[in-house]
């Protein structure tokens, strides 16, 4: 039922408008009360916050069908529910939770979450944005880059340095609101992909917030970034398995209806050959997701198992994504066929919240201590 719901308004409410928003570079801020009515602005958030109150699994399926159609607003949804509102559910104290959740979940602001800067992206010791206490106050200076919704977001989950001789130690997290004195959105990002979800430069100049911004304990705002992570990964994971999954049903609908030599190209065996690895794929990448998923819902460490997801799950998206475009030949170059923007989209997944690269690394070290 939630597969089927997502997916008609999907197809209603998008992608009559996702090229629209494509060419703008531009989140249409008029779909989030639409994406709140169907609770997918609290996915995963209690009932009584005004969320869904969906499991792990159904958050992937959600992700999964709004990104067979449009990846960006996939995006934009996962890192709202997955990053920013997910952070302050996790580590934050009843005040904070009563005060920013509620807003966050009922759609009514756009959640934001800032750990990458210019020369520290999964190397937290390269983090130049600080905090320093003064008094009951903390002042935040420095700049978040690559920041979903950095410009239109209304709440921001900030990462930054309160102790640099204690390393990682040393990080906190900290809730900042759009429209705080000291915090400005920077530079916009024109990118290859993912075009209609925000991305931004934030910077903060002197930035002042009180002792009561503070997100969870001072000095663990990087170890509960990691963990915020772990579940992140997961709506990568599956983001990555819908944009893959639409970009297949494109070709496999073009397959046969495109002719070539007196029969549709879905005849040759080498088309053929190309669907069926893919549609494999796909199902290995989903399974591996939501295995992930459903060991969350079972309250279970996932840090392994969320980071083969994202891995494989991004690494078969620009594969399968590829090979689509491969099929639709020279119109398949063209934007009058949607499979270029899932080419286009696809690249981003082998690098947001973590590359892999690093998922490789976080494989490798799990599976090390696993054998001591």
């Amino acid at each position: 039922m939630i597969r089927r719901t997502v997916r008609e308004f999907a197809e209603a409410e998008i992608r009559p408008r996702m090229m629209e928003w494509d060419e703008s570079q531009q989140f249409p801020m008029d779909l989030l009360p639409k994406l709140a009515s169907l609770g997918l602005t609290g996915i995963q958030f209690a009932e009584e916050l005004g969320g869904a109150g969906m499991s792990a699994v159904e958050y992937c399926i959600c992700i999964e069908e709004l990104a067979r159609v449009c990846p960006a607003i996939a995006l934009s949804v996962a890192a709202h529910n997955g990053l920013c509102a997910s952070h302050i559910a996790m580590f934050g104290d009843e005040r904070q939770r009563a005060r920013y959740l509620p807003r966050l979940v009922r759609g009514e602001v756009l959640g934001a979450w800032g750990l990458t800067e210019a020369g520290a992206g999964s190397d937290a010791a390269g983090m130049r944005t600080t905090a320093v206490r003064q008094g009951d106050c903390w002042v935040i200076n420095g700049s978040k880059t690559f920041i979903t919704h950095g410009r239109i977001g209304g709440v921001m989950v900030v990462v930054a340095v309160t102790d640099r001789a204690k390393g990682h130690r040393g990080i906190s997290a900290f809730v900042v609101e759009h429209g705080t004195p000291g915090m400005s959105a920077g530079k916009k990002e024109n990118k290859l992909g993912m075009r209609a979800s925000d991305t931004s430069e934030v910077v903060f100049q002197d930035c002042r917030v009180s002792s009561a911004h503070l997100l969870g304990e001072e000095g663990q705002g990087f170890i509960n970034t990691l963990q915020v992570l772990d579940s992140g990964r997961i709506g990568i994971a599956a983001l990555s398995v819908g944009l893959a999954q639409g970009a297949y049903e494109a070709a496999l609908r073009y397959a046969k209806e495109r002719r070539q030599f007196g029969q549709p190209i879905a005849a040759f065996q080498a088309i053929q050959w190309k669907l069926a690895d893919n549609a494999t794929r796909i199902e290995a990448a989903r399974l591996l997701t939501y295995r992930a998923a459903y060991l969350k819902d079972r309250g279970q460490r996932t840090t392994r198992e969320s980071s083969m997801a994202k891995l494989f799950a991004s690494e078969m998206a620009e594969r399968v994504t590829s090979e689509a475009l491969q099929i639709h030949g020279g119109n398949g170059y063209t934007t009058e066929f949607a499979v270029e923007r899932h080419w286009r989209d696809a690249r981003l997944t082998r690098i947001i919240e973590g590359t892999s690269e690093i998922q490789n690394h976080i494989i490798a070290k799990r599976l090390l201590e696993a054998g001591r």
